[in-house]
Protein backbone atom coordinates (compact mmCIF):
# COMPACT_ATOMS: atom_id res chain seq x y z
CA UNK A 1 0.00 0.00 0.00
CA UNK A 2 1.29 3.19 -1.01
CA UNK A 3 -0.20 6.98 -0.86
CA UNK A 4 -3.39 4.69 0.37
CA UNK A 5 -3.61 2.68 -2.57
CA UNK A 6 -2.56 -0.60 -2.97
CA UNK A 7 -0.04 -1.65 -5.64
CA UNK A 8 0.79 -4.99 -7.03
CA UNK A 9 4.41 -5.45 -7.06
CA UNK A 10 6.22 -7.82 -9.76
CA UNK A 11 7.88 -10.08 -7.32
CA UNK A 12 10.98 -11.00 -9.76
CA UNK A 13 11.87 -7.73 -10.93
CA UNK A 14 10.54 -5.64 -7.98
CA UNK A 15 8.48 -3.20 -10.76
CA UNK A 16 5.56 -1.35 -8.92
CA UNK A 17 2.09 -1.94 -11.18
CA UNK A 18 0.43 0.99 -10.26
CA UNK A 19 -3.31 1.32 -10.67
CA UNK A 20 -3.66 -2.81 -10.61
CA UNK A 21 -5.56 -5.07 -8.41
CA UNK A 22 -5.94 -8.53 -8.02
CA UNK A 23 -9.00 -8.24 -8.00
CA UNK A 24 -9.07 -5.82 -11.77
CA UNK A 25 -7.22 -8.42 -13.42
CA UNK A 26 -9.42 -11.16 -12.13
CA UNK A 27 -12.50 -9.32 -13.55
CA UNK A 28 -10.72 -8.56 -16.74
CA UNK A 29 -9.55 -12.57 -16.94
CA UNK A 30 -13.27 -13.33 -16.88
CA UNK A 31 -14.88 -10.91 -19.28
CA UNK A 32 -12.35 -11.68 -21.88
CA UNK A 33 -12.36 -15.78 -21.34
CA UNK A 34 -8.64 -15.06 -21.31
CA UNK A 35 -5.79 -17.36 -19.02
CA UNK A 36 -8.78 -19.20 -17.11
CA UNK A 37 -8.20 -22.58 -16.31
CA UNK A 38 -10.58 -23.77 -14.17
CA UNK A 39 -14.07 -21.76 -13.25
CA UNK A 40 -16.68 -22.48 -10.71
CA UNK A 41 -19.11 -20.48 -8.38
CA UNK A 42 -16.58 -18.90 -5.83
CA UNK A 43 -12.83 -19.25 -7.60
CA UNK A 44 -11.31 -18.83 -10.89
CA UNK A 45 -7.75 -20.95 -11.59
CA UNK A 46 -6.15 -18.58 -14.16
CA UNK A 47 -2.46 -17.83 -15.68
CA UNK A 48 -1.36 -14.68 -14.13
CA UNK A 49 -0.61 -12.05 -17.35
CA UNK A 50 2.94 -12.00 -15.61
CA UNK A 51 3.51 -15.72 -14.98
CA UNK A 52 7.20 -16.20 -15.34
CA UNK A 53 6.83 -20.06 -14.97
CA UNK A 54 5.49 -21.43 -17.97
CA UNK A 55 2.52 -23.41 -16.22
CA UNK A 56 2.26 -21.05 -13.52
CA UNK A 57 -1.35 -20.59 -12.23
CA UNK A 58 -3.41 -19.14 -9.31
CA UNK A 59 -6.69 -19.99 -7.53
CA UNK A 60 -7.98 -16.72 -6.73
CA UNK A 61 -11.48 -16.27 -4.67
CA UNK A 62 -14.40 -14.20 -7.16
CA UNK A 63 -15.57 -12.60 -3.55
CA UNK A 64 -12.83 -10.19 -1.85
CA UNK A 65 -12.05 -12.67 0.85
CA UNK A 66 -8.70 -11.53 3.09
CA UNK A 67 -7.80 -14.85 4.38
CA UNK A 68 -9.07 -18.73 4.81
CA UNK A 69 -10.59 -18.73 8.07
CA UNK A 70 -13.43 -16.23 5.82
CA UNK A 71 -14.45 -18.91 3.89
CA UNK A 72 -18.12 -20.14 3.99
CA UNK A 73 -19.03 -23.77 3.80
CA UNK A 74 -19.58 -23.36 0.18
CA UNK A 75 -16.34 -21.73 -0.63
CA UNK A 76 -14.48 -24.99 1.21
CA UNK A 77 -16.14 -27.19 -1.14
CA UNK A 78 -15.50 -25.06 -4.44
CA UNK A 79 -11.90 -24.40 -3.30
CA UNK A 80 -11.35 -27.87 -2.47
CA UNK A 81 -12.74 -29.21 -6.02
CA UNK A 82 -10.57 -26.54 -8.26
CA UNK A 83 -7.46 -27.37 -6.19
CA UNK A 84 -7.88 -30.79 -6.68
CA UNK A 85 -9.28 -30.27 -10.64
CA UNK A 86 -6.03 -28.21 -11.19
CA UNK A 87 -3.35 -30.48 -9.96
CA UNK A 88 -5.23 -33.57 -11.85
CA UNK A 89 -4.68 -31.02 -14.88
CA UNK A 90 -1.22 -30.97 -13.90
CA UNK A 91 -0.26 -34.49 -13.66
CA UNK A 92 -2.65 -34.86 -16.76
CA UNK A 93 -0.44 -32.52 -19.16
CA UNK A 94 2.88 -34.81 -19.41
CA UNK A 95 1.25 -37.79 -17.73
CA UNK A 96 3.34 -37.79 -14.48
CA UNK A 97 3.27 -36.67 -10.76
CA UNK A 98 3.78 -32.83 -11.84
CA UNK A 99 6.42 -31.34 -9.38
CA UNK A 100 5.19 -27.57 -8.25
CA UNK A 101 6.07 -25.02 -5.39
CA UNK A 102 2.47 -23.53 -4.06
CA UNK A 103 1.80 -21.24 -1.50
CA UNK A 104 -1.58 -19.58 0.05
CA UNK A 105 -1.59 -15.64 -0.01
CA UNK A 106 -3.23 -14.36 2.89
CA UNK A 107 -4.17 -11.02 4.83
CA UNK A 108 -1.57 -11.26 8.20
CA UNK A 109 -3.28 -12.66 11.18
CA UNK A 110 -2.28 -9.63 13.44
CA UNK A 111 -5.80 -9.05 14.80
CA UNK A 112 -6.20 -6.06 12.51
CA UNK A 113 -8.94 -5.95 9.40
CA UNK A 114 -6.60 -5.80 6.18
CA UNK A 115 -9.09 -4.97 3.64
CA UNK A 116 -6.03 -4.51 1.14
CA UNK A 117 -5.24 -8.24 0.49
CA UNK A 118 -6.97 -10.98 -1.71
CA UNK A 119 -6.43 -14.76 -0.86
CA UNK A 120 -5.08 -16.52 -3.26
CA UNK A 121 -2.61 -19.65 -4.02
CA UNK A 122 0.19 -19.33 -6.61
CA UNK A 123 1.49 -22.06 -8.29
CA UNK A 124 5.34 -22.81 -9.44
CA UNK A 125 5.63 -25.90 -11.91
CA UNK A 126 9.02 -25.99 -12.68
CA UNK A 127 8.49 -28.28 -16.03
CA UNK A 128 8.41 -26.96 -19.39
CA UNK A 129 8.19 -29.17 -22.64
CA UNK A 130 7.82 -32.53 -21.03
CA UNK A 131 8.30 -34.42 -17.63
CA UNK A 132 12.10 -34.47 -18.32
CA UNK A 133 12.48 -31.12 -19.24
CA UNK A 134 12.77 -28.28 -16.52
CA UNK A 135 12.90 -24.96 -16.40
CA UNK A 136 15.68 -22.81 -14.42
CA UNK A 137 16.27 -19.81 -13.84
CA UNK A 138 19.23 -18.62 -14.26
CA UNK A 139 21.62 -15.71 -15.11
CA UNK A 140 19.80 -12.84 -16.60
CA UNK A 141 16.29 -13.88 -15.81
CA UNK A 142 17.33 -13.83 -12.28
CA UNK A 143 19.31 -10.83 -12.63
CA UNK A 144 16.86 -8.71 -15.21
CA UNK A 145 14.11 -9.78 -17.16
CA UNK A 146 12.74 -13.11 -16.98
CA UNK A 147 12.06 -14.98 -20.30
CA UNK A 148 8.72 -17.16 -21.12
CA UNK A 149 9.19 -19.92 -23.46
CA UNK A 150 5.15 -20.01 -24.12
CA UNK A 151 2.55 -17.51 -23.62
CA UNK A 152 0.58 -17.19 -20.66
CA UNK A 153 -2.58 -17.67 -23.03
CA UNK A 154 -0.86 -21.19 -24.11
CA UNK A 155 -0.55 -22.45 -21.43
CA UNK A 156 -3.68 -21.76 -19.81
CA UNK A 157 -5.09 -23.32 -22.95
CA UNK A 158 -3.22 -26.36 -22.49
CA UNK A 159 -4.37 -27.13 -19.02
CA UNK A 160 -7.53 -25.78 -19.60
CA UNK A 161 -7.76 -29.37 -22.28
CA UNK A 162 -6.46 -31.47 -20.38
CA UNK A 163 -9.66 -34.17 -19.03
CA UNK A 164 -10.52 -34.15 -15.62
CA UNK A 165 -9.97 -37.72 -14.86
CA UNK A 166 -7.02 -38.17 -13.87
CA UNK A 167 -4.55 -39.84 -16.29
CA UNK A 168 -3.94 -43.03 -13.85
CA UNK A 169 -7.95 -43.99 -13.87
CA UNK A 170 -8.38 -44.03 -17.64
Amino acid sequence: VMNGELLIVDEHTGRMLAGRRYSEGLHQALEAKERIVIENKNFVALVPFWAIWPFETMIISKRHITKITDFTANEIKDYASILKLLTIKYDNLFETSFPYSSGIHQAPTDGEPHPEWQFHMHFYPPLLRSASVKKFMVGYEMMGESQRDITPEKSAQMLRDMSDLHYKSK
